[in-house]
């Protein structure tokens, strides 16, 4: 579950960037960034639970 938040704010991150050097998009470009943001943070919070 870890690294799938791993994934996911990667991802969100990269379109952020594409977003606003491409596009320069305003709010759902930092809504993403913001998105991955809290999920790399809940990411670094959790305890692993590897097995």
């Amino acid at each position: 579950m870890r690294s799938l938040l791993y994934i996911v704010a990667v991802i969100l991150v990269i379109g952020w960037l594409v977003g606003v050097f491409a596009y320069s998009a305003t709010g759902l470009i930092h809504a993403l960034l913001v998105i991955a943001i809290i999920a790399f943070i809940l990411a670094l919070i959790r305890p692993s639970t590897t097995v």
